[in-house]
């Protein structure tokens, strides 16, 4: 967890899933660009990148050593 590798690995996914939750928040049912609720997506995605972060640290000690993975090692 004291990586610099981790922290990249947290950040790369916390962003993932932020942008991935407000796509997702925009094609359900929100028709007009100007009619979407900013605030809302904004408040959902950043909830969501925080539960991504905290999964992370969370598997600090499961996975790949040194990474936010929870998958073992993968085949080079």
């Amino acid at each position: 967890m004291l990586s610099k590798r981790f922290w990249l690995d947290v950040g790369e996914r916390a962003v993932k899933t932020a942008a991935q939750t407000a796509v997702a928040l925009l094609g359900t049912g929100m028709v007009g660009f100007i009619d979407v609720d900013w605030a809302q997506v904004a408040s959902v995605a950043g909830v969501a990148a925080v539960v991504s972060v905290l999964t992370s640290l969370a598997s600090d000690r499961v996975g790949d050593p040194g990474t936010a993975s929870l998958v073992g090692r993968h085949a080079e």
